[in-house]
């Protein structure tokens, strides 16, 4: 069946990572003999930092330098042994230590990847199961994939939203033992924090309830004896907690620590936790540092520390609150987020920082989404008021020029995040781009030009102006909400009325995991049987779920092409807004086209679609002609498998079924739909097939098996729902009985039958959709890759679906 291939979206972070590369603001390489914390070398330049996160400086600390230069001396550079056997001196006093500071018992850990790794297969039982913040670090959710082979549920919900993961826990609670929720406690881009109000209410509404949260980023610089924010909110850890700590970035040393409430739970954890079993201990160096920096944290020092990095933070507050500066989320953490929109606009802001001497973070896929690209600045105590003072001025002078270099604004950049401010993005975008282009839209093709519209699309599929209009009709006051979409056509001429672009759209509700492959889509059509429109959003998507082909035509050679082609982005976001969209999709590209890189930089991630097939010269006269054009392989195929079987059959062309055959006919279009996952959609309703045996475009191309002596008369076991536009043939749908489909290879003999009409009917091309690439390929068709480019409100459809891949 047609799926999207299982490494997708490994290449979708790839091809993001290496174009960020490529503009130079992502792997690079500090330079120099040595580092102090307040500036870095990059590309032979000198740069204030503003991307570290040891935020309270103390990685610079000569008293954890001192100390770690003592250890090697004494100890040597490690301590080669694994902690179940012993560990190294140094050990017993950090541990003492830190179980000063939490007053719970600890565990120390390589460093926080490898401690979730040995945690949470151990904490996590197999009767139990667990939800996923959509943003929880990935660490985290690394560590979670192992619970897959044991059989444990893994859930996923959008970021903070209390809503989804209280109908989550409705849902499991009765089925499992213990339901775990990840999370971080401040969130590492942009800097907001976990809901541990609401969070400890679920708790007491829901005892299973159980809390894994990360809190590194929210360690040393928040809390008692700098314990974290969630120690700092919640004063004591209850039972159903498990916390992990950093002892490396802000601690200034190297390691992770747990802190777990439940003795029986962490005695467990330390007998047999994966890593901490088998993997090396931390070297001495490092511990070393951890104890001299634990000192600092046990003593009133600490509160200073704090207090200082505190008034830097509000300092930077309080001077981006005085400018228009996009910031994402506004706290006391200190980490920031400035909202870019699209990439281009990211890597020109963040190249201009760099330039000017700032260093800052790039924020992009998969951290955040594609077009929630942004800059992520962080505060630490090395850095001076003057220098946050410079920062401000530098932001404030360039952001307004990468936003002009790269034809977006402020009001587009609030839509994209979802900000307040927000609005349909000004027309005084369109002024930019529009040079002598003039765009009309409308929602319905009768409002448009037969002649015109079919100049840029007769003959490419069922998207001609009568095919649209058909469309129109049968989708439109139906009971189902599924079953009733919205059209939205986009014409853009030059100024001598010529089209540059043209388009057609449809809105509606579609499953999120209809490219994703058939065990996904098993895996959520369970969950649906009790929560039908579960995953399911409303998609503005080019096309529609029922064509396949060049839904958007472009004049390549078009000196104004790409600014017709932003034009048209910027009509989509107007669209998606009204429309109320969580997703735009951009489909049915060919994989190599011009367009890739200009699709990505305006905020697009491109995803494999299933191949196209076509069968293109239809100019055979006879059947051994026919097989003339076939492989040697397939000639074989053909005749063993199609061929040796045609005399079971008869074939009728039916243009006026009556309402009987038209029941017939879609009771065998279900038993396909139910068959293939591979394109996961809803189920078309009754009256589009009564609508086509209304239409003088349709036919019905319909098999019968031949009366035997097990069938009294002939049966209907197959059938093609066919139309035409200009030379092309198009079989849209199929139906076909699955009880005779092994024995007597109905859906191979369908397709024959359908490439024998077509040469009947004298068209010169077949478009054969989507699915079933192999069959249609040993028949004569031609694969064509394709991609499709998708902008998403958030991650969260693609990650979750990713978690329920693995399943």
């Amino acid at each position: 069946m047609a799926k999207v291939k299982h490494n997708n979206f490994l290449d979708t972070v790839d091809e993001v990572i290496t174009n960020a590369t490529s503009a130079g603001v992502i792997h690079l390489h500090a330079e120099g003999s040595e580092l102090n914390g307040r500036r870095i070398t990059i590309n032979g330049k000198s740069s204030y930092h503003f991307g570290t996160t040891g935020y309270l400086g103390l990685e610079q600390d000569e008293r954890l330098k001192m100390a770690a230069i003592n250890a090697i001396h004494k100890y040597g550079t490690q301590f080669p042994l694994s902690k179940t056997y012993i560990s190294h001196p140094l050990y017993a006093p950090l541990e003492e230590k830190l179980f000063k500071m939490y007053k719970h018992p600890i565990l120390i850990t390589k460093n926080s990847t490898l401690g979730h790794l040995a945690v949470i297969p151990t904490a996590v039982r197999d009767k139990d199961a667990v939800i996923l913040d959509h943003q929880v670090h990935w660490s985290v959710q690394s560590a979670t994939e192992v619970l897959k082979s044991r059989g444990i549920p893994v859930r996923m919900i959008r970021h903070s939203n209390m809503e989804m993961l209280e109908h989550y826990i409705k849902s499991l609670r009765n089925k499992v033992d213990k339901i775990w929720y990840m999370a971080d406690g401040v969130y590492s881009m942009y800097g907001d924090y976990a809901p541990l109000k609401e969070l400890m209410e679920l708790s007491k509404k829901y005892p299973q309830l159980q809390l894994y949260i990360d809190d590194v980023h929210g360690m040393s610089w928040k809390g008692e004896n700098g314990s974290g924010y969630v120690m700092s909110e919640l004063k004591e850890l209850p039972q159903n907690i498990l916390l992990f700590g950093t002892l490396s970035k802000t601690f200034g040393a190297s390691g992770a620590v747990l802190v777990c409430p439940d003795e029986k739970l962490h005695k467990k954890i330390k007998n047999f936790g994966g890593p901490l079993t088998f993997s090396a201990q931390l070297e001495p160096a490092s511990v070393a540092a951890a104890i001299a920096s634990a000192d600092i944290h046990l003593s009133p020092e600490i509160y200073q520390l704090q207090s200082d990095l505190g008034n830097k933070i509000k300092y930077f507050n309080d001077l981006l609150k005085a400018s228009d500066l996009p910031l994402v989320h506004r706290n006391n953490s200190p980490v920031f987020y400035i909202g870019t929109g699209l990439p281009l606009t990211g890597y020109n802001f963040v190249s201009k920082m760099m330039n000017a001497g700032f260093f800052v973070n790039l924020g992009l896929f998969p951290a955040v989404p594609v077009k929630n690209t942004g800059v992520r600045i962080t505060i630490s105590r090395h850095n001076e008021l003057q220098d946050i003072k410079a920062l401000i001025d530098a932001m404030k002078y360039h952001f307004p020029s990468a936003l002009e270099e790269t034809l977006t604004d402020l009001p587009r950049i609030y839509l994209a995040f979802g900000m307040q401010e927000s609005g349909l993005p000004e027309e005084k975008y369109a002024e930019k781009v529009n040079k002598n282009l003039r765009l009309k839209y409308t929602k319905s093709i009768k409002e448009l030009d037969k002649k015109s519209w079919d100049q840029c699309f007769l003959g490419k599929g069922t998207f001609d102006w009568e095919a649209l209009h058909f469309l129109e009709n049968v989708f439109s006051n139906n009971k189902l909400k599924e079953h009733n979409w919205n059209f939205h056509y986009i014409l853009i001429m030059d100024e001598r009325n010529s089209i540059v672009m043209a388009a057609h759209l449809s809105s509606a509700l579609l499953k999120n995991d209809m490219l994703s492959n058939e065990t996904t889509s098993k895996a959520i059509e369970e969950i649906r049987k009790q929560d039908t429109y579960y995953m399911t959003d409303i998609v503005l998507s080019l096309g529609s779920v029922f064509s396949e082909g060049e839904h958007l035509y472009i004049n390549l050679g078009h000196p104004q092409l790409e600014n017709a082609m932003r034009l048209f982005l910027d009509q989509l976001e107007k669209i998606k807004q009204q429309e109320k969209a969580k997703l735009i999709i951009l489909r049915d590209f060919n994989k190599n086209n011009s367009l890739n890189s200009f699709f990505h930089e305006q905020g697009f991630i491109a995803i494999d679609m299933p191949d196209s097939c076509e069968i293109t010269k239809l100019k055979w006269s006879n059947e051994e002609d026919y097989i003339a054009t076939l492989s040697k392989r397939s000639r074989k195929h053909f005749r063993r498998d199609v061929k040796a079987f045609e005399n079971y059959f008869k074939t009728r062309i039916v243009s006026t079924p009556t309402t009987e055959e038209i029941d017939k006919y879609y009771a065998l279009f279900v038993q396909v739909w139910n068959h293939n996952l591979g394109i996961n959609t809803f189920k078309f309703p009754r009256k589009l097939f009564s609508e086509m045996a209304k239409s003088p475009k349709w036919d019905f191309l319909v098999l019968y098996l031949k009366a035997d002596r097990n069938n009294v008369s002939d049966k209907i076991v197959g059938v093609m729902f066919c139309t035409g536009s200009g030379n092309t043939f198009i079989p849209a749908l199929v139906g076909m009985d699955y009880e005779y489909n092994e024995k007597f290879n109905i859906y191979r003999q369908l397709l024959y039958q359908t490439i024998k009409t077509a040469g009947i009917l004298k068209y010169e091309k077949i478009n054969f959709g989507l699915s079933a690439n192999f069959e249609k390929k040993k028949l004569g068709a031609t694969l064509t890759p394709k991609v499709a480019y998708i902008q998403a409100d958030d991650n969260f459809s693609l990650e979750a679906l990713e978690w329920l891949r693995k399943d």
